[in-house]
């Protein structure tokens, strides 16, 4: 089966250049950079010790920044490397001034490819993110005897059915995983079902809060900004989602006159159709990225520029969360939960179940299936108890996590 597999990434190799030319075209690729995919680095390896963390977008990516900046300090770490699929995680990587970090795109899982990046790289141990199997790199990391640590693990039942259709080969890919650590109790079940050498659970990172104290003169400019105004975010939307907020925003018009909506698109690329579909509905569109200082008139608000998304959720009483009215199985919704805000979402939560049952204990969050219900539930007054909540179970997660990981890194380390 393994080589049936590299057959098809090898063919896949080879029409490469054509799928990265269409996603450089889409604004999808980096024009440069996506040489790295290739294991073609752009960064160089610095002598000495290095760790490895791998997350395929941003979420996957801002969940473990907490612990890159822990290991940013220690100073048996000598530099810290860490790859991703997307564009826009990168580009979120950039507002970080990591001193020794660095950021490459993944390469593609083809044996020749795998063995040449860590070749390159020498991790002394590697940390996956969440959902991450890659069978080649897998088995390359196993054959070298570096660590395997699967962070965070999410296995939903879908994929969970689709893994087990090659049962075997399935198997013995996870069983190259030194130690998976699930967000929650489905994924913990799987995980042992399909063989994984040791699991253990600690909780979901991404209850953890990244503390950044920069942000505090950007929010007061926000707060300026909208000082007069009545706002509520919807926030992480997908296509038709912006509909039903602005269809909300439409409700709630008819007895609050100095309202804006604030949407934050999942992929800000669709940031023009956007305006079109709304402006169909005879609203008043501006965006973040022309600066406007005038919001007389403005019904809806769209943030169309990268890693902007904590600056508004720490300014705002109500957050809609998006991939939940589609079926997308919903978005994170902790970031806005942790500072506060009422959380609400639609039906299609599948991917964060364990995470809306405890918001939903707590009394944070609340679901909605129409843009008048929504209207209905949006609030104008922070709850600071509601963040404090949040705050305490992700501090928890992270000393539990890094205790973890300096157990396991430190224990590789003495073997060199």
């Amino acid at each position: 089966m393994f080589f049936l597999y590299q057959i098809i990434l090898t063919l896949l190799f080879f029409i490469s250049p054509i799928i990265i030319f269409f996603r450089i075209f889409k604004n999808k690729e980096h024009k440069i950079r996506y040489k790295e995919k290739f294991s073609i680095p752009s960064k160089k390896r610095i002598k000495g010790n290095l760790i490895w963390f791998h997350g395929a977008s941003v979420g996957e990516i801002l969940s473990v920044i907490p612990i890159v900046k822990n290991y940013e300090k220690d100073k048996s770490i000598h530099q810290i490397l860490i790859t991703s699929s997307t564009l826009s995680s990168s580009k979120i990587l950039e507002k970080f001034k990591f001193k020794k970090t660095v950021h490459q795109f993944y390469p593609l899982d083809h044996i020749y490819i795998t063995s040449k990046f860590l070749k390159y790289w020498k991790p002394s141990t590697a940390i996956f993110i969440e959902s991450e199997i890659w069978p080649c790199m897998f088995k390359e990391l196993k054959k070298r005897k570096i660590p395997l640590i699967l962070l965070n693990a999410r296995i939903t039942k879908k994929t969970f059915d689709r893994w087990m259709i090659l049962e075997n080969f399935t198997k013995k890919i996870f069983r190259k995983i030194t130690i998976a650590y699930p967000q929650n109790l489905e994924t913990k079940l799987f995980l042992k079902k399909l063989k994984t050498n040791r699991v253990k659970s600690i909780g979901n990172l991404k209850f953890i809060e990244d503390k950044n104290e920069k942000f505090k003169k950007i929010n007061n400019k926000l707060r300026s900004l909208f000082k007069s105004k009545k706002i509520w975010i919807a926030s992480s939307t997908h296509p038709d989602e912006e509909i039903f907020c602005a269809k909300t925003h439409m409700e709630l018009k008819k007895k609050i006159k100095n309202l804006i909506t604030i949407i934050i698109p999942r992929h800000i690329h669709r940031a023009n159709k956007i305006i079109l579909d709304l402006e169909r509905l005879n609203l008043n569109v501006t965006t973040h990225s022309s600066n406007s200082r005038n919001l007389d008139n403005i019904d809806v608000y769209i943030v169309d520029t990268f890693g902007e998304t904590k600056k508004f959720h720490k300014i705002c009483c109500s957050v809609f969360v998006g991939g939940s009215i589609i079926k997308r199985g919903g978005q994170n919704p902790l970031e806005a939960a942790r500072y506060g805000a009422k959380i609400l979402h639609g039906p299609n939560i599948d991917n964060f179940k364990d995470v809306y049952k405890t918001l939903s204990s707590l009394k944070i969050s609340k679901k909605v299936t129409t843009p008048k219900e929504l209207s209905s539930l949006i609030i104008f007054k922070k709850n600071k108890d509601r963040g404090d909540k949040i705050k305490k179970i992700g501090g928890k997660i992270l000393k539990e996590t890094i205790l973890e990981l300096d157990t396991l890194i430190t224990d590789e380390l003495k073997k060199t």
